[in-house]
């Protein structure tokens, strides 16, 4: 399957929804072929919805949409055991997480309870309600959204172990005057979301993830990143670096990427790249590192000063 051409025609698509999002569409396919998670950070309406909603439509996925505010239970996320008078019985109703792509919107709005809810669920792919466990459908990936923490009013900051179950997080950013301009003329007359055609179906999208992980990593690369991985728990400005799901997420988002690109292995370009949207929202640094660098202005160190190893095939950045 020629997985390079269906990134093309999903950019193509997502291109006449949203203009100028051709890099975050690249790495949420690549977090489709990682079956990983994705946290999306930006003001309001700068299309995350419509980007999570419109990748779901592209491979006819089963999608779901939770809208998180603060009065949100888990047993609204998760489902929850009722009593139905007419059958006198309990019966179990499924909720929202039970689908293939489920956009949780603006997450950081839920209390700490409900987001915890997730937990089980985006790890392990199954919840358990009231000590039943059901097993999610394959894929799963959530897209979840959320509002800048310090410019919000009614938020509550994701905790370290949910942050880590994310594979990828990154921002979404505002469209140059051009490509504006070209929202208002392909927003006109009509919603361009509706015409969309499917690109690829779940059937294929499960075939490329098992190939996808038939890519290699040389030892040199392997070393490479672990190197990356170790410098973040031994930085002086880091209190607590990527943990062991971390290395794991990079050398899956490093396979992927990869893999897109056609090759049949890994390149030194492809870890440090995928490092800079893996690995900084699992950092937690010191009081005096936060007070002198962002979390990617420490990785950016990092990986200025982990020697990158040189390979046949491989071009250093």
């Amino acid at each position: 399957m020629d997985v390079g051409r269906k990134l093309v025609e999903v950019k193509k698509a997502i291109g006449n929804v949203l203009v100028g999002k051709e890099k975050i569409t690249e790495l949420l396919f690549i977090a489709m072929l990682c079956r990983g998670h994705v946290l999306l950070e930006d003001v309001p309406g700068t299309g995350k919805t419509v980007l999570a909603k419109t990748l779901a439509k592209l491979c006819e996925a089963k999608f779901r949409r939770i809208q998180f505010t603060p009065d949100v239970l888990p047993s609204d996320v998760t489902g929850i055991q009722f009593f139905n008078p007419k059958e006198q019985e309990f019966q179990l109703r499924p909720g929202p997480v039970m689908t293939n792509i489920l956009l949780a919107d603006e997450i950081n709005r839920a209390t700490p309870r409900t987001q915890s809810s997730l937990l089980e669920v985006m790890e392990e792919g199954q919840v358990t309600i009231d000590g039943e466990t059901l097993k999610i459908p394959t894929p799963f990936i959530v897209i979840a959204t959320q509002n800048p923490i310090d410019s919000q009013q009614g938020t509550f900051a994701l905790p370290e172990a949910q942050m880590d179950r994310f594979l990828l997080q990154m921002k979404v950013g505002y469209p140059n005057i051009e490509q504006e301009q070209q929202m208002l003329h392909m927003y006109k007359e009509e919603n361009p979301f509706e015409s969309l055609n499917v690109v690829f179906t779940i059937e294929e999208l499960i075939k490329m993830q098992q190939e996808m992980k038939r890519v290699q990593l040389s030892e040199d690369v392997e070393k490479y990143l672990l190197h990356i991985v170790r410098e973040t728990r031994q930085s002086a400005l880091v209190e607590v670096g990527a943990s062991p799901r971390g290395t794991l997420a990079l050398m899956r988002a490093s396979q992927a990427k990869a893999f897109i690109a056609g090759r049949s292995f890994v390149t030194p370009n492809d870890v440090k790249e995928m490092a800079r949207y893996v690995l900084p929202h699992r950092l937690v640094l010191s009081i005096e590192g936060s007070m002198r660098k962002t979390k990617q202005q420490v990785l950016a160190d990092i990986l200025e000063k982990v020697e990158v190893p040189v390979e046949s095939g491989a071009v250093q950045s």
